[in-house]
């Protein structure tokens, strides 16, 4: 097999892109992490469900359960039926989200 030999200089250019890739701190820890970023607004703010938006849509499916089989109102059972798939779809990102923060935490790393 053919390998390819590198010069001296080519050796110390490396040497040196190799140094200033460690000092770079927010690259090794992105290196080591391994995370996407999460996705933003135009404003610049976060878009990820979180707990307290979690529990918001629970009090207001509930809510709307109970006033829908209290009046048997069809815009009511609609209404609820659609508050509900969106809790549930919140809260598959919410568990999606912290398993896989759970598995980076534990994941041994590669060699």
């Amino acid at each position: 097999m053919d390998e390819a030999r590198l010069s001296e200089r080519e050796r110390r250019i490396l040497a040196e892109i190799e140094q200033r890739l460690e000092e770079d701190q927010p690259l090794a820890r992105g290196l080591r992490t391994m995370r996407r970023e999460p996705l933003r607004r135009a404003d610049g703010g976060r878009r990820r469900p979180t707990v307290l938006g979690l529990c918001a849509l629970g009090a207001a499916t509930l809510a709307l359960l109970v006033l829908a089989v209290a009046t048997e109102a069809p815009i009511l059972i609609w209404a609820f039926a659609a508050v509900w798939v969106l809790t549930l779809v919140t809260l598959l990102r919410l568990v999606v989200r912290w398993t896989s923060r759970m598995a980076g935490t534990t994941r041994a790393p590669e060699k």
